[in-house]
């Protein structure tokens, strides 16, 4: 009771901090989230760059996505939770690229064994 009485919601128990944003954060978030997601697509349809270095372009952009979401909309922070939140950042990027690279290993991989030889299809009848 005496908790309350001195402006602590929680009854004494030192609930954790939660960081809130404001409505210019949650701006910044969506117009980068939209540039994020604009960026790889124009890269994409226009095929202004190399294969390789689109889709090395495409992985890039798509992680900082991951991050800017993680930031400015899930609020992780080194000062949030003392530090674990970053815990779960770093170890949610290393997840990224596993789930990036063998996703990227399995359909080349798919490519180049599943895609018909042109002199394949010349000898069918």
């Amino acid at each position: 009771m005496s908790a309350e009485l001195h402006g602590d919601p929680h009854g004494g128990h030192g609930g954790a901090e939660i960081p809130h944003a404001s409505m210019r954060d949650y701006t910044i978030g969506f117009a980068l989230s939209v540039a994020l997601t604009a960026i790889p697509f124009a890269l994409v349809m226009t095929g202004a760059l190399s294969a390789t270095l689109t889709a090395v372009l495409v992985m890039a952009l798509a992680v900082a996505q991951i991050i800017v979401h993680m930031v400015f909309f899930l609020h992780m922070t080194p000062r949030a939770e003392g530090g674990w939140t970053m815990t779960s950042l770093i170890f949610t990027i290393i997840v990224v690229m596993i789930m990036l690279a063998g996703s990227l290993w399995v359909m080349s991989h798919l490519n180049s064994n599943m895609m018909p030889m042109a002199h394949d299809t010349a000898a069918m009848p």
